[in-house]
């Protein structure tokens, strides 16, 4: 088993170099939806999954060659002013938000002026987001009165480590209110699950008319769930006395009670079905992205002390389940990491309907960073356990 083990590790350092070998700022060989549109990569949630995963391989194995790709790929696109190529603000698209992670880890490992002025950038944002009437940030601009579980993940990390670091607090409140709004609304009480999106003015074709909410439980979706709680609750500074202990408790119990209701969704092999909650149903299959994800949220919450020692167990078996089914060489001795879904939402010019259907339509790639990136999150947190 150790030997296996072994052999599995150095298959993924592998495979790391190789993604980085065949990649520029411009044409990063993960993004998929780029390469398909033959465009060039700007400034996206992409991207910054793959970063982020790249930097957490620096801080666990301190090889300069993680560090230095890192810093190459977001100096490129960061201008001195601190404006970014490719990122428009007045997008409000709260996906932009997810890349300004790195800057603050790259801010710290640089003292790059340059990272500090974009950091304020993306915070601006923020601030001029739409919200629901519930006081959650629209997904996008172009989804009114929406919110989306990825979205979460998306912003709220970002907005809670500036919070921490550089605002005295002041928006505490708010970001705790804006996951509290998700547990009301958008949870649902059989399962322990989240529907995919909430249309806050039960206006969208999609959405139940009476509770807002989209048909479906899709894995990623939950994943990215999972990660906003955890890592926003990563980056929270509460202490015992605080005035947000109650609040910040309330949002570990969600995690934890978030975990627990998605272990009875584990399949045998370790993953997750693309719609969780019908594993059975012809057409579902296990998919890399959101089993990643899952594999990172209990390993890394087992690690910060909210999850017993036992559920590292069920996230090593996620990890292992990816590589014995997903992992792969090719002819070439190529690596590739398969089985991910490449996009799902709602609504928008392709009329996204939500249903089982639809997210089964959805095409299923390999190597692209939604899948990629979180893999990488769980390796690091396997490479803790060494």
């Amino acid at each position: 088993m150790r030997e296996r083990k072994g052999h599995t590790m150095d298959r993924i350092e592998k495979y790391i170099d190789e993604l980085m070998e065949k990649s520029t700022p411009d044409r990063p060989i993960w993004n998929i939806e780029k390469i398909l549109q033959g465009v060039k990569s700007k400034w996206n949630y992409i991207d910054g999954c793959m970063i982020k995963a790249i930097l957490e391989m620096y801080a666990i194995t301190k090889d300069e060659k993680y560090f230095k790709f890192a810093d190459a790929f977001i100096d490129y696109k960061v201008r001195e002013d601190g404006t970014i190529d490719g990122y428009d603000i007045n997008e409000l698209n709260i996906d932009n938000i997810n890349a300004g992670k790195t800057l603050f880890e790259l801010y710290d490992l640089t003292g790059k002026e340059k990272y500090r002025k974009a950091i304020d950038l993306v915070y601006s944002q923020i601030e001029n987001m739409p919200r629901t009437k519930e006081g959650n940030f629209w997904h996008k601009n172009i989804y009114p009165n929406q919110v989306w579980l990825d979205g979460l993940y998306m912003c709220q990390p970002f907005y809670m480590e500036y919070e921490t670091r550089f605002n005295d607090r002041k928006n505490y409140a708010d970001i705790f209110n804006q996951f509290a709004q998700v547990i009301k609304n958008m949870r649902d009480s059989e399962t322990g699950l989240y529907y995919h999106a909430y249309d806050s003015s039960r206006e969208m074709f999609w959405c139940d008319k009476v509770t807002g909410l989209s048909q479906n439980f899709w894995l990623r979706a939950l994943g990215w769930y999972s990660m906003a709680l955890l890592d926003t609750l990563d980056k929270a500074d509460v202490s015992s006395d605080d005035t947000y202990k109650e609040a910040y408790e309330n949002m570990k119990k969600a995690f934890v009670e978030l975990m627990d209701a998605m272990l009875r969704y584990q399949d045998e092999s370790g993953m997750w079905y693309q719609v969780v909650n019908v594993g059975g149903m012809e057409k579902n299959y296990l998919e890399t992205s959101g089993s990643a994800i899952m594999a990172y949220a209990l390993l890394k919450g087992v690690r910060l002390g909210f999850l017993p020692e036992s559920y590292r167990e069920n996230g090593k078996k996620a990890f292992q389940g990816i590589c014995d089914r997903y992992l792969s060489t090719d002819d070439e001795g190529n690596l590739h990491l398969g089985g991910i879904c490449l996009v799902a939402g709602l609504g928008g010019s392709g009329m996204r309907s939500g249903t089982f259907d639809y997210y089964m339509s959805e095409p299923v790639v390999k190597d692209d960073a939604k899948g990629v990136g979180p893999f990488l999150l769980a390796y690091t947190e396997m490479l803790r356990l060494q």
